[in-house]
């Protein structure tokens, strides 16, 4: 199989563009070999093309990741202020379609621009080199630009985040990593960690946002409000114990949440598939009575919600959700033994199913 190809993240973007447009300021030139190195050492000489206005311009190329900011136009602006006072200052803003910071507990405090510390290292670094060679002193003011930014960001964590405006520049070590879960969990540790910044006591998690509108009308609970961890529940609940908090409602469909009872700690497909297995060993092993014919009919099911739909029919809802929720506590007690978590399970066609509220 080929290896999936890496990309470059849109804080290499912005130093490399940055670079050259110092460079066009200062130098009075670009240099034919110009490149920047990521903080992994990796070499960055892409494309680009200077404005006539001097700022310089770098396509986005992230790889083969699906990343929604991939073919984006990053743009960098200098302008620059001589002064005769022996030092040099660099000052960097975001521009149209960068983000700015509205709420705590983010990389940059708030009122700042979406421009991530190591992104600013990055581009500090690479315009004080250009400004040495031109022995310049003074203050250099970069701005940093992002094409189709604002609709981009409504694609991305930015406005539950309050980033508003645009994306944020980002990137630790430079590189986009293709498909690459860190960068998921990276999300949803930041998501939690303002909220512990923010005062909240009672965490809410939940899988996605399916079925959010009968929770919402039915029981008061917002999904569009509580933390998302996709399918990394494990992860989810480590951030959230490490971070400080002690009390967690998770909210899940059958679907997703059932896996926890048989011990998954990533709930994607691709780590496996027993959910049928799981709720037919739940009911055998439940207070219910239940024929050979209803257990054989329970495996056959092809999804959860046609074996909720089995089980409410014959009356044994109760006492499969009973064992289910068990499990699921046993589990996550062995994960994170710090924490209490209660539990809201749910499909569409039933409703809440289960529940230790």
């Amino acid at each position: 199989m080929k290896k999936p190809r890496s990309g470059f993240t849109t804080g290499s973007c912005a130093a490399f563009a940055s670079r050259a447009a110092a460079c066009h300021l200062l130098l009075g030139f670009i240099p034919k070999d110009i490149a920047i190195i990521t903080p992994r050492g990796v070499r960055y000489s892409p494309t680009y093309h200077l404005n006539a206005d001097g700022s310089v311009e770098v396509k986005k190329d992230a790889g083969d990741d699906p990343d929604v900011t991939d073919g984006m136009i990053i743009r960098a602006f200098l302008t620059c202020k001589y002064m005769d006072s022996g030092y040099i200052q660099v000052v960097i803003d975001g521009g149209r379609g960068v983000g700015q910071v509205t709420k705590p507990g983010l990389d940059q405090p708030v009122g700042n621009a979406a421009i991530n510390h190591v992104p600013r290292e990055m581009i500090t670094e690479n315009v004080m080199e250009v400004a040495e060679k031109a022995d310049f002193h003074g203050t250099i003011n970069v701005i940093i630009e992002a094409d189709g930014g604002e609709e981009v960001a409504e694609k991305t964590f930015n406005p539950r985040l309050g980033i508003i405006g645009g994306i944020s520049i980002l990137g630790t070590s430079g590189i986009v990593e293709p498909m690459s879960d860190d960068a998921i969990i990276d999300t949803i540790r930041v998501e939690i960690h303002q909220r512990r910044v923010l005062g909240e006591k009672r965490l809410v998690m939940a899988f996605g946002n399916y079925g959010q509108e009968f929770l919402l009308r039915d029981y008061g609970v917002d999904l569009d409000s509580a933390v998302k961890c996709s399918n990394f529940i494990k992860d989810g609940l480590t951030i959230a114990e490490d971070e400080g908090f002690r009390d967690i409602l998770l909210v899940g469909h059958l679907g997703k949440i059932v896996k926890v009872a048989g011990g998954f700690s990533n709930t994607h497909s691709k780590y496996g598939d027993c959910r049928m297995e799981i709720l037919t060993s739940a009911l055998l092993r439940s207070d219910a009575v239940a024929t050979v014919d209803d257990l054989k009919a329970l495996d056959a099911c092809n999804t959860t919600e046609e074996a909720a739909d089995l089980l409410a029919s014959k009356g044994y809802m109760e006492q499969v959700m009973e064992v289910i929720k068990g499990e699921i506590l046993d589990t996550i007690g062995r994960w994170v033994p710090d924490l209490h978590v209660d539990l809201m399970i749910y499909t569409i066609n039933q409703g809440l199913i289960g529940t230790t509220i």
